[in-house]
């Protein structure tokens, strides 16, 4: 059983606690998901098995999408709604939408970030929320972050009675981007304290959230036995790459994990980035440029052998 499954990860449950589940339903310890989200996140999980966890990486890399919630006056230690309110500031006189959309627009492109205490980054190799646990606050990194969107979708809504400030909100942004943190930076921007008191992944990993499936589906196919009409081939994991069909003759190269000049492999002049090697209409490995030996590609993944 070899493949990619574009998981639809309900509220309440980890990222691992669906990879524990579904390793009983498909009767196989080799799955993996591709990007952590939070239990109180639901949305798309892309999951790979088999053979397709050698791709998790690269859908990793993919961009993905959210939709949410910001809301102004309060913070929590977390940075989003489960957590202890830790600053709380009145919001007397609401915020416009040109003064929202402002602070919103200055956090677009390349910008740097402050990854929340509660979340999995190892610092000294441990884990930034186990040192949160404990009630002790260490420095964190900074990491850059790519936010190609970030958009306020509805009218902000103030609150008399809570004093507070809320709209919904679609991001776009790559790897690694800590959407709590967006939130909070957002009313840094205000000038009052904020959280993300929603959120929903609708993207990722080349996936959205129409093709997703939830775990009764998957189990339900599981017991029909239509799980292939639902999980996809390994090469999905792939598809982003420039293809390259070889001959048998090639392949006996290949497949011994052979560097090789580009010229082999049909190219006129030296590519510039990774590719996808397919035999047979299969993806077997992905090659790369050598960083030292001129001409010469080397294997990156190896994908199949067989």
């Amino acid at each position: 059983m070899n493949g990619i499954l574009p998981l639809w990860k309900e509220r309440g449950m980890t990222s691992h606690d669906c990879v524990f589940k579904l390793r009983k339903i498909l009767h196989t310890k080799k799955v993996g998901h591709g990007g952590t989200l939070d239990p109180d996140v639901d949305g798309v999980l892309p999951i790979c098995i088999g053979k397709g966890t050698k791709v998790i990486e690269f859908l990793s890399e993919s961009g993905k999408v959210y939709e949410g919630e910001i809301t102004l006056g309060f913070s929590t230690t977390t940075e989003d709604v489960s957590g202890e309110i830790v600053e709380q500031q009145a919001i007397n006189t609401p915020f416009s939408t040109e003064q929202i959309d402002q602070a919103m627009q200055q956090l677009t492109g390349e910008i740097t970030q402050i990854p929340p205490m509660y979340s999995a980054v190892k610092v000294n190799g441990k884990r930034l929320y186990e040192y949160a646990r404990n009630g002790e606050t260490v420095e964190r990194p900074q990491r850059k972050a790519q936010i190609d969107v970030f958009e306020r979708t509805t009218e902000p809504i103030w609150n008399n009675e809570t004093k507070t400030q809320s709209w919904r909100f679609r991001v776009v942004c790559g790897k690694g981007t800590y959407v709590r943190t967006l939130a909070v930076d957002t009313g840094k921007a205000l000038g009052v304290p904020a959280h993300m008191s929603d959120l929903t992944r609708t993207a990722s990993g080349g996936f959205t959230k129409e093709q997703a499936v939830t775990l009764a589906q998957v189990a339900e196919a599981m017991e029909k036995n239509e799980l292939g009409q639902i999980l996809l081939p390994i090469e999905f994991g792939v598809k982003d790459f420039p293809r390259v069909d070889i001959t048998e003759v090639l392949w006996k190269k290949v497949k011994n994990g052979m560097r090789l000049p580009y010229e082999e492999f049909g190219f006129t002049q030296m590519p510039t980035t990774a590719f996808a090697v397919f035999y047979q209409e299969k993806v077997v490995c992905l090659y790369q440029p050598h960083e030292r030996q001129k001409g010469i590609v080397k294997p990156l993944k190896v994908l199949q052998t067989e």
